[in-house]
């Protein structure tokens, strides 16, 4: 049709008007704003230094200052590419000389003699997929499923090679001579609710949203971590209701009235609230205390009394202090954990901090 050609040069004269007016734009400035600091780049004069600024030397902590989390995360980001490049040379240096024992191509090895064939996945496995992601199913369709089916199959075909690479490096490992960023963060639980003890070795606090979904699959998570290590790891529960969730501020406060009467109900309140994330107005948050077993005159005396706003507004400030961006944010004996990550990312850190 003519008027596909049309738009399409219209957005094409658009988008070089947009260049050719910030090249200008850009060239102008450039004319203008000729000088700038004098700067020089040398050898640190001692450790930890990293500029020296009207004679004052810098440290690299007050360099950073309040964007600890943005430095971290590029620190982050630079490492998983550094583990990916490695991932793939153990790919094909190792496995590559197998393929070139048995005198077949890379891809040919792999498929014959590592994943053996191809990867099955049955419904049961989609559907069992879908129930653990908390997909709606009026979201699922035949296009979505084959989605996950590819999904599924390319994760069972990367564990496949992993396990192979697994027994590869058992009696000759590989060596890295690159550290895993840590940015250890001193959080104070204060009065959050917990589950497990106080005094557990490995403390992790999380702040999240009832209303957010990402939220309510950590949530999943957290009680597998609860299951898995018992009394050695406690959670703390540390609100941070987003601005576009409407409902999850109210829903807080509901929940710390809640906790005001047992922790035990709390955690109860927490895990109704995030199954019925569609039901968050104050009757359902008064329904639910009731579901929960706490007193309903006191819960209603607290909620309608809003005594517990003040307490959320301390958790959201406290979290924008500490580096919290998004929701679920956990913070593992200080190391930051960001998202719904599945248990295994959790048990590595924990793991380590038991270990140590």
């Amino acid at each position: 049709m003519n008027t596909g050609k049309k738009y399409l040069s219209y957005t094409l004269a658009t988008s070089l008007l947009t260049i050719l007016s910030f090249a200008v734009i850009t060239a102008c400035s450039d004319r203008q704003a000729k000088a700038k600091a004098n700067i020089i780049t040398k050898a640190a004069p001692k450790p930890g230094i990293v500029a020296k600024i009207g004679g004052e030397e810098i440290t690299e902590e007050a360099l950073i200052g309040e964007d600890k989390m943005d430095f971290f995360e590029l620190k982050k980001r630079e490492y998983e590419l550094k583990m990916d490049r490695v991932n793939r040379l153990i790919t094909e240096k190792l496995i590559g000389a197998e393929a070139k024992k048995a005198n077949m191509s890379l891809e040919d090895f792999v498929n014959k003699n590592v994943v053996k064939g191809d990867i099955k996945i049955s419904d049961g496995d989609i559907k069992k997929f879908i129930a653990e992601k908390k997909i709606p199913e009026a979201q699922v369709n035949d296009q979505i499923k084959e989605r996950i089916k590819q999904f599924m199959a390319n994760e069972k075909r990367q564990n496949t090679i992993q396990a192979y690479i697994a027994k590869l490096t058992k009696s000759n490992p590989v060596e890295v001579y690159f550290e895993k960023p840590k940015m250890d963060v001193k959080i104070e639980i204060g009065n959050s609710p917990i589950l497990g003890s106080k005094s557990a070795k490995v403390q992790i606090i999380e702040f999240s949203d009832f209303q957010c979904p990402f939220c309510s699959r950590a949530a999943d998570t957290v009680h597998q971590i609860h299951k898995k290590y018992g009394n050695k790891v406690a959670v703390a529960f540390k609100q941070f209701p987003l601005p576009m969730h409407k409902d999850a501020k109210p829903a807080s406060e509901a929940a710390l009235c809640v906790n005001e009467q047992s922790t035990d109900k709390f955690w109860k309140y927490h895990d109704l609230l995030f199954k019925e994330q569609d039901k968050m107005d104050a009757a359902s948050l008064e329904a639910h205390a009731k579901a929960v077993g706490a007193d309903l005159a006191k819960f209603k005396a607290c909620f309608e009394g809003k005594k517990y706003a003040q307490a959320v507004e301390a958790d959201m400030a406290y979290g924008e202090k500490v580096g919290v961006r998004s929701t679920p944010t956990f913070f593992v004996n200080g190391q930051i954990i960001n998202g719904a990550v599945p248990i295994e990312q959790f048990a590595e850190v924990i793991d380590e901090e038991l270990a140590n």
